[in-house]
C-alpha cells in the first residue's frame, strides 16, 4: 500500500520518541492500532454492502430475465405473425363465395334490342381506288392510258 521501507520507519519512529515522549508512546501506538482497525472494519462493510447490492442488483436483473423468457409465448407471436395471411384468407374466401353464387339476371329493354343498328353506307367506285403517294405525301398524276396519250419522235 505504502511504498515505506526500513529506514523511513526508522526516522518516523525517532520523530514520535522526541515528540509524544517514551511515556506516552505505548498508549498513542495502541490508540493507532484501534483506529487503524476500526477504519479496516469499516471499509469491510462497506465493500460487503456494496458487494451485497451488486449481487442484488444482478439478481434483479437475473430474475427479469427469467421473468421475461417465461412469459414469452411462442404461439402469440405465431398468431400475431398469421393474422395478416388469415385476413388475406378470409378475404380470398368470400371473394370466392361471391364469385360462386349466381348473378340475378337482368331483364333487357325491349326497345334497346329492337332498334336497328345503322349500317355503313357503301363507298362509291371512285373512292374505292387506293390513292398513290409520292415521298412527300402528295397524290401522283393520274395515270394516263398507255396508247393513246403518249407521243413518241419516231
Amino acid at each position: 500500500m505504502f511504498d515505506i521501507g526500513g529506514l523511513e520507519l526508522l526516522v518516523i519512529a525517532v520523530v514520535m520518541i522526541v515528540v509524544v515522549g517514551p511515556k506516552d508512546l505505548p498508549r498513542m501506538l495502541r490508540t493507532f492500532g484501534r483506529v487503524t482497525g476500526q477504519m479496516r472494519r469499516m471499509a469491510g462493510d462497506f465493500r460487503r454492502q456494496f458487494d451485497d447490492a451488486l449481487r442484488e442488483a444482478e439478481m434483479d436483473e437475473l430474475r427479469n430475465t427469467v421473468n421475461d423468457v417465461k412469459s414469452l409465448d411462442p404461439r402469440e407471436d405465431i398468431r400475431k405473425a398469421m393474422n395478416p395471411i388469415r385476413a388475406v384468407g378470409d378475404e380470398i374466401r368470400s371473394s370466392l363465395k361471391a364469385a360462386t353464387v349466381a348473378p340475378e339476371p337482368t331483364v333487357a329493354r325491349p326497345d334497346a334490342a329492337a332498334a336497328p343498328m345503322p349500317s355503313p353506307e357503301p363507298a362509291d367506285a371512285a373512292d374505292s381506288k387506293p390513292i398513290h403517294m409520292n415521298g412527300s405525301g402528295h397524290p401522283l398524276p393520274a395515270e394516263t392510258p398507255q396508247g393513246g396519250g403518249s407521243r413518241s419522235n419516231t
